[in-house]
């Protein structure tokens, strides 16, 4: 996490009532060059290769696809992808705006180098939420009808992750303390639960219907709380994981790309139209998000020069638990978070205040070497740089997006061995 700085006011400054004075114009900066490096185009081309080709091999030829349905995929990719390039194109614009107002912070894991000192802009995850928010209401254009049974939980979708960008960037500029952000993705999540008119069953695992006598249990409105606890867990998760640059939008990507996969997955193996059509909803969702994570991602790979702030992680995060409630697949969502929760279950002590917690949990750099040391601090990037010693930034953050990848893959083998035997 970046250390913000904030403009202060000079009391001695500051005129009696009846004095006038006439203060000079602040000179405003120019808006020809962006203050930010170019985007990484080359990590980003990279990136979607990768991921594309796997993808766009299930749809076309892996997965048998209504011809409507995929019709649907197709355009929602298309408005995904002009979404990425408006994202690039606006994160400079809108990094001015915010280094006016003093919405900057120094990378905190370069203190020492030249890079330490330079002001990066602050909270530019707001520019991927608005972005994502208008492709949510321009896709409904092409695939909602008025009388659509979906719609009204569409909406209450994008309702819920506006209230959540919304509150994001709140806590970007106000700095909320902690135990008012555990607070915020309940807030945010009320639009989705309220709205909410699917099932509230789950299906019980094979092996233990003998000892609990029912294939299904409704749980009625506890289903409902889970639902809220398990946004509130997705949106802080991805925010305590992070503080280098690229982590928390490189583990959005992965966890976004496996989503992805899985729903088409189930999509071509389902006969069940009600079944194929909650992964498609959330396959809606998160197209646009992993369009516009890849825009964001190209300025705050290392070396970062835009910070995301807690507006993005609590964005993708929200994104990401309503696609996995709405989809019904919220068990194969917490194996891709599994990074998450042992991160979660190491930072446990110090979120409890059983041990002092730091306002920064960030590892120690060396600007001698430009490598990073682990403390004894409770988070994943400390343990990996204890388990496996001194990395750079850039290594470590490396290692742990192959982590949450091997993460996503080890859910997939679990899925098909248990497949037919769990569930």
């Amino acid at each position: 996490m970046a250390a913000r700085k904030r403009a202060s006011t000079d009391s001695s400054a500051q005129t009696k009532p009846n004095e006038t004075t006439t203060r000079p114009k602040p000179k405003e900066p120019p808006l020809t060059d962006p203050p930010i490096a170019p985007p990484k185009s080359g990590v980003i081309l990279k990136l979607t290769l990768f991921f594309s080709i796997p993808y766009f091999y299930l749809i076309f030829y892996h997965c048998k696809i209504e011809h409507e349905l995929r019709k649907s995929i197709l355009i929602n990719a298309a408005l995904s992808l002009a979404g990425f390039f408006v994202t690039v194109k606006v994160i400079p614009v809108a990094s001015r705006y915010v280094l006016r107002r003093n919405l900057f912070g120094y990378d905190i894991n370069k203190k020492g180098t030249p890079q330490g000192t330079v002001e990066v802009p602050e909270s530019l995850g707001i520019v991927v939420g608005i972005v994502f928010l208008v492709l949510g209401i321009l896709f409904q254009y092409f695939n909602f009808t008025a009388d659509s049974n979906w719609l009204v939980e569409y909406n209450a979708a994008l309702a819920s992750i506006c209230f959540m960008v919304l509150l994001g960037f709140v806590d970007d500029v106000l700095d909320v303390p902690w135990r008012v952000k555990l607070l915020l993705p309940s807030i945010a999540a009320l639009p989705l639960l309220m709205a909410y008119a699917g099932h509230t069953t789950i299906i019980i695992p094979k092996p233990l219907i003998p000892y609990v006598g029912l294939e299904v249990l409704d749980l009625g409105w506890m289903y409902k709380l889970y639902m809220g606890l398990l946004a509130v867990f997705c949106t802080n998760s991805i925010n305590i994981h992070a503080g280098l640059n690229g982590l928390e939008v490189g583990q959005t990507v992965v966890i976004a790309s496996a989503i992805l996969i899985h729903n088409i997955m189930q999509i071509g193996a389902s006969a069940d139209s009600e079944y194929k059509m909650a992964h498609a909803f959330s396959l809606y969702l998160v197209q646009p998000l992993l369009a516009t994570s890849l825009a964001l991602f190209s300025y705050n790979w290392y070396p970062s020069s835009a910070f995301v702030g807690d507006t993005y992680t609590y964005f993708a995060g929200m994104t990401m638990a309503v696609a996995g409630i709405l989809g019904h697949f919220s068990e194969t969502l917490l194996i891709f978070f599994v990074p998450q929760v042992l991160n979660f279950l190491l930072s446990l002590p110090q979120l409890a205040g059983i041990v002092p917690c730091p306002r920064h949990r960030l590892p120690r750099f060396d600007p001698g070497t430009g490598l990073l040391t682990g403390t004894n601090d409770g988070t994943l990037v400390n343990f990996f740089l204890r388990r496996f010693g001194r990395m750079t930034e850039k290594s470590i953050c490396i290692c742990l997006l192959v982590f949450q990848a091997i993460a996503c893959c080890f859910c997939f083998v679990l899925r098909f061995f248990l497949a037919g035997w769990y569930k």
